[in-house]
């Protein structure tokens, strides 16, 4: 029965020992591998949340370098980064949106509310574009050359700090 007292130190042990492991891999969460990078863009015909009768594939998007963002009104995070992507979309950067796992009226409602930074928004409520890119949750972001290539994957909420560090030198040279 004593041993049975020591249960929650050998889980707390375990525990610390799989955190410390992971911190000690120093790896960057937001950059993580991608089987995309330097492919071209899933093929996808999808509609566009703004018009449910207007259809929207790769041609329409393709032509010169984007940000492709996930985003989906349920997602905190995504309220978080959005502000940004305002400011980046003010600065010119064309941003194209893939509305992720969310109602129509959700989305339209959330940029309403706080702007609308993107130039397209792909509306893609049972998320099989999603699937195809790999997502692991919102927000996430491709960068994508003039010819639909993927140069770069960041994962989670793009801010000032990390677009000028290394975002926008990615962006730069797509």
């Amino acid at each position: 029965m004593r041993w049975a007292l020591f249960i929650p130190f050998f889980i707390v042990l375990i525990a610390g020992t799989i955190f410390g492991y992971i911190l000690s891999t120093n790896q960057d969460f937001e950059t993580l591998p991608s089987t995309l990078i330097g492919r071209s863009l899933p093929a996808f015909e999808l509609q566009s949340l703004y018009d449910e009768n207007e259809t929207l594939t790769n041609a329409d998007i393709i032509g010169e370098p984007f940000l492709f963002n996930v985003w989906g009104s349920w997602c905190p995070s995504c309220r978080i980064e959005h502000p940004v992507l305002n400011d980046l979309a003010a600065d010119g950067v064309r941003i194209v949106g893939l509305n992720y796992r969310d109602s129509r009226d959700g989305g339209l409602d959330w940029l309403e509310r706080l702007k609308n930074p993107y130039v397209m928004n792909v509306f893609d409520p049972l998320g099989m574009l999603g699937f195809d890119l790999g997502i692991t949750g919102a927000p996430e972001t491709f960068f994508v050359d003039a010819e639909g290539i993927v140069r770069h994957r960041h994962v989670g909420v793009i801010d000032h700090r990390v677009w000028e560090s290394s975002l926008a030198e990615v962006y730069r040279n797509l």
